[in-house]
């Protein structure tokens, strides 16, 4: 997302699709028990129409989004990193071989402060899972500053 050479923001890489300027990088596969995200080229901007091809599930089920990083305003952020994305690190298996062709990677989150090794974890996160594994439910908790 750079325009004109001049940096716009840093991306939550599992953010929800209705924040303001949330953009689509990536369509989820798979099966239940083996999500994949599938990435895009380009980003899409959400829009109500891209929302409702989800239908009957949640967007965020269907679609990975991005939009700007919270920081502080968000859960998962101590004051300078993303817990989730040191979670995700820590305690996920990696599921890619090489890193996926992702649309976001130079203004995200979770590269900036993880590199390489959040993105061979990222295609089996999905922000609405419902049948998540007891490991990806314990990830994707909030935890407190202390931890």
């Amino acid at each position: 997302m750079q325009h004109d050479n001049v940096k716009t923001t840093t991306l939550c890489p599992s953010s929800r699709p209705e924040l303001p300027n949330s953009v689509i990088f990536g369509v989820i596969s798979g099966t239940v028990e083996k999500p994949n995200v599938n990435y895009l080229k380009k980003t899409q901007p959400v829009t109500e129409k891209l929302l409702k091809l989800a239908s009957p599930v949640t967007p965020a089920e269907v679609f990975r989004t991005a939009s700007s990083c919270a920081t502080n305003k968000c859960q998962h952020f101590d004051g300078n990193n993303c817990r989730l994305a040191q979670r995700v690190v820590e305690k996920l298996p990696i599921t890619a071989e090489k890193l996926p062709p992702c649309a976001i990677r130079k203004d995200c989150r979770w590269f900036q402060q993880e590199g390489k090794a959040a993105c061979l974890r990222c295609p089996q996160i999905i922000t609405d899972n419902y049948h998540a594994s007891e490991l990806v439910r314990e990830v994707s908790m909030p935890t407190t500053i202390g931890e």
